[in-house]
């Protein structure tokens, strides 16, 4: 019979809706028959959790707005109506997400022949160039839920914990078609750096390379990070395909401010020259600015804005930018300072 913590676990995780704890707690009281020499019992459980779990394979058990049980701290559910109409991005990049909303659209079709659809995603590249952008179109152009993995909730300091996590993310993916974002991805793929953590990440990493390669779901997996350069080798083999985002040259500036800002301008504006102006500027700033230009002429009761105006906004962005940019920089000596000081006291000591 079940223990008194197995079955204070089995009522909690019920009435929470923790479906996958049910199950582990369940298979548990299973394997406890087992060992009594319960074998016919044990067998009968087991059936049934299997039972239940290929029930939960056709109906959905996390719902689309709110994930339950330990995946509520971990993901994040939306729906988006964004498009891929709605980004500017270099040609080449723009065929990848095409291809990949193609093979999805007709992935019943390609599985018939033998093949698998695209859908393990490595995004790579600037802060701010549409690698969140781009889950937010897959999501939205293939009807399906976007499911953001909470990072804060995934990496824990616990040995073995983040593992065990990851593995709650990756049944739901089997569970719940979507689009599941691994934002910041680094902080998983990064080649470990120091001593203390260096057996903690590479279990991580192993568990994560372990996990997407037996992954066998319909749902597109996405890893984002601003630091391609750190991510483990071993990783792209595991991914179907890699996107690379770059900043914007200046027709696709102009491209982006004229799409956000043309129905509200005056004629004449030199959209060519503004790109000059935000040469350097991520996708993100370029959209930011835009909305302020929008919103200061909402506030002056303006009915159109000209070239002033857009041109006042973004070099305010830029300015912004440039100031953020040597802070962080003045930090990173100073922290370097402090540093090489320490090192120096200790020698002398």
């Amino acid at each position: 019979m079940a223990n008194a913590e197995q079955l204070k676990a089995l009522f909690k995780s019920h009435f929470e809706g923790d479906e996958d704890r049910f199950c582990s707690v369940a298979m548990q009281i299973a394997a406890n028959e087992a060992r009594r020499g319960h074998g016919k019992l044990a067998t009968e459980l087991r059936e049934l959790i299997d039972d239940a779990k290929c029930h939960r394979s056709t109906h959905s058990v996390v719902s689309i707005n709110r994930p339950q049980g330990e995946l509520e701290t971990i993901l994040d559910a939306s729906h988006s109506k964004t498009r891929l109409a709605e980004m500017v991005l270099e040609k080449e990049l723009s065929e990848q997400i095409q291809h990949v909303i193609r093979e999805q659209r007709h992935a019943a079709r390609i599985r018939e022949h033998g093949l698998v659809p695209r859908r393990k995603l490595l995004l790579a590249g600037h802060p701010g160039t549409g690698m969140t952008m781009t889950a937010s179109v897959l999501a939205g152009e293939l009807g399906i839920p976007l499911f953001q993995v909470r990072l804060d909730g995934l990496v824990t300091k616990f040995m073995g914990g983040t593992a065990s996590k990851l593995r709650l993310v990756f049944d739901a993916a089997s569970r719940t078609r979507g689009v599941y974002l691994f934002d910041k991805f680094d902080a998983i793929g990064s080649m470990p750096s120091t001593e203390n953590n260096v057996g903690e990440v590479r279990r991580v990493l192993n568990s994560f390379l372990q996990m997407i390669e037996q992954d066998q779901s319909q749902s597109l997996i996405l890893a984002a990070t601003n630091r391609f350069i750190d991510i483990e080798p071993a990783l792209f083999r595991r991914f179907d395909d890699v996107l690379l985002y770059i900043l914007p040259d200046r027709s696709q500036i102009a491209k982006l401010l004229k799409t956000r800002l043309s129905g509200s301008c005056r004629k004449g504006v030199r959209w060519g020259h503004l790109a000059k102006i935000a040469d350097g500027m991520n996708h993100a700033d370029i959209v930011h600015a835009a909305n302020e230009v929008l919103k200061d002429a909402l506030f002056r009761e303006l009915e159109y804005v000209g070239e002033p105006e857009i041109r006042a906004m973004l070099e305010e962005r830029m300015s912004t930018t440039e100031r953020l940019f040597r802070n962080i920089v003045n930090i990173k000596r100073a922290n370097l300072s402090a540093l090489l000081a320490d090192e120096a006291i200790d020698k002398k000591s």
